[in-house]
């Protein structure tokens, strides 16, 4: 495994990366947490782990730092390595990718277009370990009550990338939304 190391607006994103079938793929991102960079919680999960880099990975880097300075910007899956989920994760994940930009869903909407209409839970799980954030956006999913629900770099965070998507707030945190994405 290989990582590469990006600077953007809210701090250093880890990626970690493997070549499979002479392409290479993402099978880990690390965001800064609070109080925690992203060198730092690698340094803990992978110790000497080797810098490396390839033309597909730096554009991937590059369209990273990008997206969290603002800019808007589609990610495609073909350069994650989805096979390292399980079968229900996969579909979470690809559902999340889904969802465009400006555009939020719920945890139990999702479930239910994913044929899991009790299944907010689970759904919240999967997005909770979703090993490629930004590229899947887990940050459009909130809670049905619509507050932010967690997120790997934090709230403040979720809440910021949200923002660049022209996503509003009230006075209490919560997202002013008339339609959600996957509400029928």
């Amino acid at each position: 495994m290989n990582r590469s190391e990006i600077e953007t607006v809210l701090g250093s994103v880890s990626i970690l990366w493997i070549t499979k079938e002479d392409q290479p793929k993402i099978v880990k991102i690390l965001l800064p947490r609070p109080g925690q960079s992203s060198e730092g919680y690698l340094s803990t999960l992978y110790p000497n782990l080797p810098f490396a880099s390839c033309r597909e990975i730096d554009e991937t880097a590059r369209q990273i730092k990008g997206f969290l300075g603002g800019e808007k910007i589609d990610f495609s899956l073909d350069v994650v390595d989805l096979s390292i989920c399980s079968q229900f994760q996969q579909k979470v994940l690809i559902a999340e990718h889904q969802i465009p930009r400006g555009s939020v869903s719920t945890y139990g909407l999702i479930a239910k277009y994913l044929g899991k209409s009790r299944g907010a839970r689970a759904v919240g799980n999967a997005l909770a370990k979703n090993p490629f954030p930004i590229i899947i956006p887990c940050h459009r999913a909130i809670r049905s009550d619509r507050y932010l629900g967690g997120f790997q770099g934090g709230t403040a965070m979720k809440r910021s990338l949200l923002e660049n998507e022209e996503i509003v707030f009230d006075d209490k945190g919560r997202v002013i939304c008339a339609n959600f994405y996957y509400e029928r």
